[in-house]
């Protein structure tokens, strides 16, 4: 076993300042509000997001679809878990494909925090997260919080730019400690 960093920025945004105009989802494509019942959906699709990317071996659990189950479970049983905050994407040609995810939850200082957003490779480059993130955002105005926060892997470039364009700012730099079993990293 041998012991990595990565290096994560942790962003925020203000939700009392200029937010861009809230994008619209492509033709095809639709919310899905929070119910417990999909708890599965929103693992399944965690998983098909982030399996094969970086972030999978930051959190290990990210590349095991029992690992995200667990995830889940944790998020959605925490106090601070904001229904309002936390959304499926699906999309429907034919059958009903679930092809983004994010989930919010109010930490203890009061603030939101953007948990996991992730769209599957095969919806990337459509807006999708953008609409996911708006409709996280606003789940926690309703919430009447006024600061948000995610942190996202430094390697991650097009999450970062996607976050930059939405209005979060970095506000440091953290780095996360993994034990790997070998350097061969996904």
């Amino acid at each position: 076993m041998g012991l990595t960093y990565f290096k994560r920025f942790r962003m925020e945004i203000d939700l009392g300042g200029f937010l861009p105009p809230e994008p619209t989802l492509p033709p095809g494509y639709r919310f899905v509000a929070w119910r417990p019942d999909l708890l599965p959906a929103h693992a399944e699709c965690k998983f098909n997001s982030f399996r094969s990317e970086i972030d999978a071996n930051v959190f290990p659990c990210l590349g095991d679809y029992d690992g995200c189950v667990r995830l889940m479970q944790e998020i959605s049983h925490k106090d601070g878990f904001l229904p309002d905050a936390t959304w499926l994407v699906v999309y429907d040609d034919g059958g009903s494909e679930f092809c983004g995810t994010v989930q919010g939850i109010r930490d203890r200082s009061g603030m939101g925090a953007i948990q996991n957003l992730g769209i599957v490779p095969e919806h990337r480059n459509r807006g999708i997260g953008s609409c996911l993130m708006h409709q996280a955002l606003d789940g926690f105005r309703r919430a009447n919080l006024r600061r948000v926060f995610l942190e996202v892997t430094a390697q991650n470039e097009g999450a970062i730019k996607l976050y930059r364009r939405l209005g979060f700012v970095k506000a440091r730099t953290v780095y996360k400690a993994v034990e790997v079993a070998s350097f061969a990293l996904r």
